[in-house]
């Protein structure tokens, strides 16, 4: 063989170089080649699964594929998908029994894959509850059934007492625990029965009186809590059959953050009224909380803001949890509760001066007063809110009207009675309607609007309800008898009908006699007075007869000079109602203690016009009176209280304690 030239060693090189290199190209085309499209599917055709339970649903997806796929049930009432991952893995879960159908689909709808769920419910078939239970008066004590099979029922429950007035009881509507509140010593079968009648147990709870069977309750505010509390909140106890102890950490005007400022410091700055179980009254200086809340083993504390401030809920938020926090620290009894006392909105012809911070409107106050204790309830874990507030709403919608302060807003004394009633219904779990407490100078009408006013606002504390069956009182217009009114006293007394409010639109609405019969005649203040004084003479002798409490106390005007910041030259009155055509004889009292002359006189204007005059100053015999007067063509008269022309105070002061009206002889 002949040796290999140069130029075909090369051309061999290359031709080996291909033949070596050509399995490698091959393989290099074949990994260009794409994989067959997988169609979608899930990794499950078919799940059996209980109510409650999660199932995950994985689709098998194309890697390649750059579309979005959705997921979808055909009966969401049996499952739901609750979750879906970015690797499109859905979670179902069973809500109800049944057969469903879960898709998964692919954006443009080309693709989709479906499994079927079928699901089953286990239900529970018996319920165990405790042989038989002790509740107290007073307080509560709670118990959850237990259901076999189940961690959480699956029927529907009925909780249901016979008798029904021994307990009453809240329910939670998942679990069924039951929340028992004593009302009155005594035995009653509780029971708990599945709507379909397939589960039923029963347990025997008796009501045992609590403690020593004294309920003893202690207020930290201020004269609001003074006016609900402190007058007759005993009377209505006792007549119930109730014994109770009452305590009023008293400081005028005291509003949160000052019971908090006094907690901290441990101020002796209270005055300490405490009505024990025989209804004596004492009252004590310079006490502190801690002292008052060591005092007695108190079943019910509670809390309130100052008036001006009761709408405005950002005056709790900080206070309030501070104040109780301090309080609960103190307290040794595990079974105190906290009430919330909610104040009531002013009179609409309030002159208080925080009335502002409700545009002057008596409807705004009280909405905000109601929405604010409201949410105070979640700063603490507080019994009640005890709906005064409401219960005087309620109250003003009966035809005594806005009547119920003495000042515009201090509770005159039916206010105190509609505010105590309120309290009673709270502490005893028991209705006031048809409480026989009714002290003498109540018209039994009154007591029933007081009563039913403080029900309807325990049921139904955040609203007003109208008292529709009390929108008159009857009298036919015509004064038969004498009449009697006292001027500035706040305290009821038997035989006199009592304006307490010496402002503009204060009313009495319908006069009575001495017996409680109405005269139909309303009086009302047409023109506003200074305000009250209670420097009258005590005794007296005149043919009005009257208690130091009428002749002691006035309304007051000035006639010639300012008297703080306000001249009122003269108070008006006006009587409306009147029927026929009798005319009547008006007499009226007027004292103050004094020297000088301070000389009243009292002008009644009707169809006809007479004037009479008396010297107010230290007055203790006198009356002045005018006869044949009769109402004008409206059934209207006016009397205008002013300074004699022989009244020498440089103020001109001038006073009116009482009045009668009386037919004419």
């Amino acid at each position: 063989m002949k040796p290999l030239t140069s130029y075909s060693k090369i051309l061999y090189s290359i031709f080996l170089l291909l033949f070596l290199a050509s399995p490698l190209l091959s393989c290099s085309s074949d990994d260009d080649l794409q994989e067959p499209k997988r169609p979608l599917a899930i990794d499950l055709e078919f799940a059996r699964i209980k109510v409650g339970q999660d199932l995950v649903l994985k689709p098998r997806l194309d890697i390649n594929t750059l579309q979005d796929y959705t997921w979808e049930v055909s009966d969401s009432s049996v499952v739901v998908v609750s979750s879906v991952s970015r690797s499109y893995e859905a979670t179902v879960t069973a809500v109800g029994e049944g057969t469903a159908t879960v898709t998964v689909r692919s954006e443009d709808g080309a693709e989709e894959a479906s499994t079927t769920i079928e699901t089953y419910m286990i239900q529970e078939t018996e319920v165990e509850l405790p042989e038989s239970i002790t509740a107290y008066t007073q307080s509560k004590v709670s118990i959850k059934p237990k259901f076999n099979l189940v961690d959480v029922p699956s029927r529907t429950y009925t909780w249901t007492a016979d008798p029904g007035d021994i307990i009453s009881f809240e329910t939670d509507p998942e679990t069924y625990e039951i929340e028992i509140q004593g009302l009155t010593v005594g035995t009653t079968e509780l029971t708990i029965t599945s709507d379909d009648g397939e589960v039923v147990g029963s347990t025997t709870v008796t009501v045992e009186n609590e403690n020593d069977g004294v309920l003893k309750i202690l207020a930290i505010g201020n004269s609001f809590s003074e006016d609900a509390i402190e007058y007759y909140l005993h009377g209505l106890a006792k007549a119930a059959g109730e014994d109770i102890v009452i305590g009023n950490l008293y400081i005028g005007g005291a509003e949160l953050s000052q019971h908090v400022a006094n907690a901290t410091a441990n101020a002796e700055s209270y005055s300490y009224r405490k009505i024990g179980v025989s209804g004596n009254k004492s009252t004590t200086a310079d006490v502190s909380i801690a002292s008052a809340l060591a005092d007695e083993n108190w079943d019910y504390i509670s809390f309130q803001q100052v008036s001006q401030y009761s709408g405005q809920y950002e005056t709790f938020v900080e206070d309030l949890p501070a104040l109780y926090n301090y309080v609960e620290e103190q307290v040794d009894n595990e079974n105190v509760k906290y009430l919330l006392h909610q104040t009531w909105a002013y009179a609409q012809n309030s002159t208080h001066s925080g009335f502002v911070n409700y545009n002057n409107d008596q409807m705004t106050m009280y909405e905000a007063i109601v929405d604010a204790y409201d949410q105070a309830m979640n700063l603490i874990p507080a019994f009640a809110v005890v709906p005064s507030g409401t219960a005087i709403q309620n109250a003003r919608t009966s035809y005594l009207g806005d009547n119920f302060n003495r000042d515009g807003y201090h509770l005159n004394e039916i206010g105190r009675y509609t505010a105590a009633s309120t309290w009673f219904e709270v502490l005893f779990s028991q209705s006031v309607v048809g409480n026989s407490y009714t002290p003498e100078a109540f018209a039994p009408i009154e007591i029933e609007i007081a009563q039913h006013a403080a029900h309807e606002a325990v049921e139904s504390p955040g609203e007003i309800t109208e008292l529709t069956e009390y929108q008159s009182a009857g009298g036919n217009g015509i004064i038969e008898d004498d009449v009697y009114i006292n001027f500035g006293n706040s305290s009821t007394t038997a035989g006199w009908n009592t304006l307490s409010s010496f402002l503009e639109d204060a009313t009495v609405p319908n006069l009575t006699y001495a017996n409680n019969e109405f005269t139909g005649i309303e009086l009302a203040v047409e023109s506003r007075f200074n305000g009250i004084n209670t420097n009258g003479e005590k005794v007296t002798t005149t043919d009005f007869d009257m208690p130091e409490g009428v002749s002691g106390t006035s309304f007051f005007g000035n006639a010639k000079a300012e008297w703080a910041g306000m001249l009122i030259e003269k108070g008006v009155l006006k009587l409306t109602g009147f029927e026929g055509d009798q005319t009547y004889e008006f007499c009226f009292f007027g004292s103050r203690t004094a020297t000088d002359n301070r000389e009243t006189q009292y002008t009644v204007i009707g169809e006809n016009t007479e004037t009479a005059s008396l010297d107010a100053a230290s007055n203790t015999d006198e009356i002045a009176c005018v006869t044949g007067i009769k109402a004008n063509s409206n059934g209207e008269i006016i009397i205008e209280v002013t300074a004699g022309p022989n009244n020498t105070n440089n103020n001109g002061f001038f006073y009116l304690n009482a009045m009668r009206i009386s037919p004419a002889e």
